[in-house]
């Protein structure tokens, strides 16, 4: 398995950690500065807090590799006891080194968190991070700091690792997950396509970028909506995302899509377009998720509030449906024809738009697997219908859900593109 990137490497991760998904007592700390990239993309993607946990390993005078301590966030001090014993290391020896490495665990905690104190790690699950393992000893000091913390559980997750390490890391954390073991390994940049060293500027962008992030609720007709807000900084525009039957803003495919928009400087809004009382009801009765209109009338409100907002409004807006999701957001593109610049659907029921689909004018990206071959044939159908500019991508091997490997990257490459050119460009 070789990564495109830290990014891919960390949406890789964050499938295999699903089960950890919008959990209240998760957080994800990742080690800077190779492991943060990765982590932003699991903390993204499983809704759930992120943070750096800066370990400074104390390395044994002449032999620097070998470590007899490690310094950590929070002013956590770990001394290996056998190695200093075994090596006969004085205590002005120690003393020496743990003042060098305090002051530059310090310099990247200010760096990294300004004034922001350290994530409150007692009694929660971390899901501690970093973009590989080699030989373990950072990873094996991480984890005996934060040991001392008094966290419930202690969950490691790396891209790749040497088998042997993996699993003797294995034995020290609660859980371990390397998406790649392979018995050969010689170095971490050999699991990657681009290995650029991460700059302390990318850190501290992408712990604050999750900062930008926050609940909003809109008020539609008497109704309230929940959404998601994530602004992108600096933003280029802003895409409202219009969710399938069944699913809400919380969609970990959506989320994921989004992370990648996000970075790619669009603003993300991701709707609930049923009330919490409706989605409770339509959870049982399924009286909701084919009602187009309603859909589309919840998320034309939703383009108001943001063409209302005092920084979303002199953005250019798009559109980015799913299921029958799309079907609204086709509808609301066709209601609000002045404002909505391009759409993506992905797995769309675009038929279930009716004649709406003749009067949409923005630019829009019909995506589909090629297995879900009712779909495939109601997106092509509903294609000729449409007078706006129209294309079809058909992922080679996808089902309805894009779950095969890598088929919904490709989905969030294909979105990023479209809105990139139809909607940035354009609009500038």
């Amino acid at each position: 398995m070789i990564f495109r990137d830290r990014a891919d490497a960390g949406r890789v991760l964050a499938r295999l950690l699903r089960t950890y998904a919008d959990r209240q007592d998760v957080i994800v700390l990742a080690l800077p500065r190779g492991g943060v990239p990765v982590g932003y993309e699991i903390s993204r993607a499983l809704n759930v807090p992120l943070d750096v946990f800066v370990v400074r390993k104390l390395g044994v005078p002449g032999h620097e590799e070998l470590a007899m301590g490690a310094v950590a966030t929070g002013g956590v001090l770990f001394l290996n006891q056998d190695v200093i014993a075994a090596l006969q290391i004085d205590s002005n020896t120690i003393k020496t080194v743990c003042t060098i490495e305090e002051e530059e665990m310090k310099r990247r905690e200010r760096v990294y968190r300004g004034d922001r104190p350290p994530a409150h790690v007692q009694g929660k699950t971390i899901i501690l991070v970093d973009d590989g393992l080699a030989t373990g000893s950072t990873m094996r000091a991480a984890i005996a700091a934060l040991r001392q913390r008094g966290p419930a559980r202690i969950v490691v997750a790396v891209p790749a690792g040497a088998l042997d390490v993996c699993q003797a890391i294995s034995r020290e954390a609660d859980e371990a997950v390397c998406a790649a073991m392979p018995e050969s390994f010689h170095a971490v940049s050999q699991w990657y396509t681009e290995f650029k060293q991460t700059t302390d500027e990318e850190v501290r962008d992408l712990t604050s970028r999750l900062s930008q992030s926050r609940s909003v609720s809109i008020a539609v007709h008497g109704d309230v909506i929940q959404g998601d807000l994530t602004r992108a900084a600096p933003a280029r525009g802003a895409v409202i995302f219009s969710h399938g039957s069944g699913s809400s803003r919380k969609s970990p495919r959506n989320r994921y899509v989004a992370g990648v928009l996000n970075q790619h400087g669009i603003t993300t809004l991701l709707v609930d377009l049923l009330t919490a009382e409706e989605e409770v009801r339509d959870n049982q009765t399924l009286e909701h998720r084919f009602d187009i209109d309603l859909l589309a009338e919840r998320l034309v409100g939703a383009t108001h509030w943001v063409m209302e907002h005092p920084v979303l409004s002199a953005l250019p807006v798009g559109y980015f449906g799913a299921s029958t999701g799309a079907a609204a957001a086709f509808v609301a593109a066709a209601d609000r024809r002045d404002v909505i610049r391009a759409i993506v659907s992905r797995g769309g029921r675009p038929d279930l738009a009716g004649e709406a689909l003749r009067n949409v004018t923005a630019p829009t990206l019909l995506i589909v697997g090629e297995l879900d071959q009712t779909v495939v044939k109601l997106n092509r159908d509903a294609a000729d219908k449409m007078q706006a500019e129209t294309a079809i991508e058909v992922i080679p091997g996808a089902t309805h859900l894009f779950e095969e490997v890598g088929a919904l990257g490709r989905v969030a490459a294909l979105a990023s593109d479209w809105f990139e050119k139809k909607l940035v460009r354009r609009a500038a």
